[in-house]
């Protein structure tokens, strides 16, 4: 992001206001209004060429009238009217220009020729812009206040280190509104749209060096221009300021793909969570959780992977309220752990005998300041924990001095500290918000958010470039998808491929028992047909299992013309079926699944999804995330399997998307998993090409 652009968006010398009104109760007088309330100190040129002067200003007929070239440009006119404002923007100099106006892309075919249109004009005449749809952009401490939104009417708008970024137009509105009420301040707020041009990703890294920028809150609809997300929060990560999201859409209905399970069982919502993962964005759950963030990001280190399991401690003076916390943290996968005896007895040499519980319940002794700060230091002090959370009563309304004076006194110690606050204390809530202790309103949110914090992953900067997934690639048939296992180095069971009409099989080299199954490039899922016959121990019934075969794909297949058969040699001692996948995604790019296997996979929905590549921590951590997993870990006297075989699978497959394979969607289903020593072994795979290569057939 060029400085000089950066500066233009968010700290303009001059703003034109094109189609403000003289109308005070209309929305596009807001502007104006809102620049002149909060101090703007620069130069406004409003335009309409229906009035000499807006709201008392002297209005020009036209940007190209105005007496300078205006830094800024807010276009408030009607959708035809505004690409008509764009391109004389562009004849007087203008660089950057903001857009009210809706009726492009989400208007169908009309809008989309339109939304060309408005490109096009920007492209030509040099105008950098945001929107369409955007309801404006604000930076605080510059007292540029450029939006439509009426919550910006409000008076005494808090300044703070927050930069809000929104693809939801009003939320930048409800965002600071109840930022406030907590004493959460903004430094700079942004509402995106339709990200025609700048999009989120580079309106944030914009922000990346003004210096009044600590944190960063993003409300997201989507991963439209993921590049330039994953771009600026690298460089959020290296200038160690926190990323926050919240992400609609977890409740959207997964798009199936054309060939595997891995469509379904890596829908848009999970491709986006793994996504932010490598971003190193916590991702919550809850508004409050993402407003309330930004202390608990700032003090917890990211975990290195393979990292063990988060440890949190939970003092308190109110065993429910401490409850809660305990129950939010659990359903969430954080485990909060009792004290060890060293700790234990430290707590207890403050005067107090509290039981060896996963609480560490103080009572209402801990209302005594010296009580609550002598467990603090006690639990801070032990290198067990990852966080401490202290949990305090109605003292916090009744007495907010008395009871957060000792949380705020033992707060800079090594390990991170937060609070939960159980009734409504806004005193309380004040003190530790001014003394920078992360500090929540409910345990919903606490729980939220720590576990955001925890789930965060170092920030990865640049992913291979991966093929466009289009419809209309090729697909490999079963025994051409062994193929290109053989080029990752994944064990597959042997297999040859006959001819329908095919009588003999016992000369081909196989051991018996085997599986028949029919050999279709369009015929994905076997069994669905009655393509797959087992454990066939001669070749009388190979010749039986041939003939059910292609009696069953006719009837259910009749456009197809069946060839050819599938004969592969059975693996015996598996101790259970795992699924990994490959998918290109339209913005995140290559992702890699690891999921439970078999006919069931989409039921279960027992899986875990990284963006591709990996390495071996993150297959590990793969693995720790499917609950199947544990039956192979030696589950009640089972034999273990080949973890280790499994996760280097991943890994290789993973490396497609860094290996210029065209390759957009693969499944290994089932990939059996042998006992430890044995490997694993695939008997099935899919995959689909990108379009146009049909010649790079492994």
């Amino acid at each position: 992001m060029d400085a000089s652009l950066a500066r233009m968006l968010f700290a303009p010398r001059s703003v034109a206001i094109i189609g403000a009104s003289d109308d005070p109760s209309k929305t596009t007088s807001r502007p104006l209004q809102y620049l002149r309330n909060n101090g703007f100190s620069g130069t406004i040129y409003p335009v309409n060429p229906r009035s000499r002067t807006v709201l008392g200003e002297r209005a020009f007929a036209s940007v190209e009238d105005v007496p300078e070239i205006p830094d800024h440009a807010f276009i408030l006119l009607p959708a035809e009217a505004a690409i008509d404002a764009v391109i004389q923007c562009g004849r007087r100099g203008v660089k950057v220009a903001t857009i009210l106006a809706s009726g492009f892309s989400e208007f169908g075919r009309e809008g989309q020729d339109r939304e060309a249109r408005l490109r096009e004009a920007a492209r030509a005449h040099g105008v950098r812009l945001i929107g369409p749809s955007s309801l404006g952009i604000v930076n605080l401490h510059h007292s540029m206040v450029l939006t439509a939104n009426a919550a910006f009417a409000e008076s005494g708008l808090m300044r703070g280190g927050i930069f809000c970024a929104s693809q939801s137009g009003s939320m930048i509105g409800a965002l600071l509104s109840r930022g406030k009420e907590r004493g959460i301040g903004f430094a700079s707020l942004v509402s995106v749209g339709g990200e025609l041009d700048l999009g989120i990703g580079d309106l944030c890294e914009a922000g990346l060096e003004d210096p009044h920028v600590t944190s960063f809150m993003l409300f997201l609809e989507n991963l439209r221009n993921a590049p330039a997300l994953r771009r600026f929060a690298a460089k959020a990560a290296a200038a160690g300021k926190p990323v926050t999201a919240l992400k609609l859409g977890r409740s959207a209905a997964a798009a199936e793909l054309a060939v595997s399970h891995t469509g379904a069982l890596s829908g848009e919502d999970d491709v986006a969570d793994a996504f932010l993962a490598d971003c190193g964005i916590a991702r919550v759950e809850t508004l409050d959780g993402l407003i309330e963030a930004a202390p608990l990001l700032s003090r917890l280190p990211i975990r290195s992977a393979g990292a063990a399991r988060p440890r949190v401690a939970v003092v308190t003076t109110t065993g429910g309220g401490a409850a809660m916390v305990v129950d939010q943290l659990g359903i969430r996968g954080i485990a909060v752990e009792p004290p060890d005896n060293p700790t234990l007895a430290a707590i207890r040499a403050t005067g107090i005998d509290v039981a060896a519980a996963r609480i560490v319940d103080l009572t209402l002794a801990g209302v005594r300041y010296e009580i609550m700060k002598g467990a603090l230091e006690a639990l801070l002090a032990s290198s067990k924990y990852d966080l401490v959370i202290a949990v305090v009563g109605s003292s916090s309304r009744f007495q907010p001095e008395l009871a957060v004076r000792p949380i705020i006194d033992v707060a800079n110690k090594n390990t991170p500290l937060a609070a939960f606050m159980v009734p409504d204390a806004p005193q309380a809530l004040k003190m530790l918000g001014e003394a920078g202790i992360p500090a929540f309103r409910s345990p919903e949110a606490l729980g939220d958010v720590v576990a955001s914090a925890f789930r965060r992953r170092p920030a990865r900067g640049e992913v291979p470039a991966t093929p466009a997934n289009r419809p209309g690639g090729p697909v490999l048939d079963e025994m051409e998808g062994y193929g290109l296992l053989d080029l990752l180095g994944v064990s597959h069971a042997r297999a040859i491929t006959v001819g329908c009409g095919t009588q003999v099989v016992s000369d081909k080299g196989l051991s018996w028992p085997v599986a028949v199954k029919v050999l279709h490039a369009h015929i994905p899922h076997k069994s669905d047909v009655g393509g797959v016959v087992l454990d066939i121990r001669s070749d009388q019934e190979f010749a039986g299992a041939a003939r059910r075969i292609v009696r069953s794909v006719g009837e259910k297949k009749p456009d197809l013309s069946v060839e050819r058969l599938l004969v592969q040699e059975m693996t015996a001692g598996a101790l259970g079926e795992m699924l990994v996948g490959y998918r290109v995604d339209p913005q995140a790019g290559g992702m890699v699944l690891l999921a439970a296997g078999g006919v069931m996979t989409e039921i279960y929905r027992d899986r875990s999804l990284r963006v591709a590549p990996i390495d071996r921590a993150a297959a590990y951590e793969m693995l720790d995330e499917v609950k199947i997993i544990e039956a192979f870990r030696g589950f009640r006297g089972r034999p273990a399997g080949d973890l280790e075989a499994l996760a280097d699978t991943l890994v290789a497959v993973s490396r497609m998307a860094s290996s210029g394979m065209p390759v957009v969607e693969f499944e290994i289903n089932p990939l059996l998993v042998l006992p430890t020593g044995q490997g694993v072994r695939a008997v099935d795979v899919l995959v689909r090409l990108a379009p146009g290569a049909e010649q790079e057939r492994p």
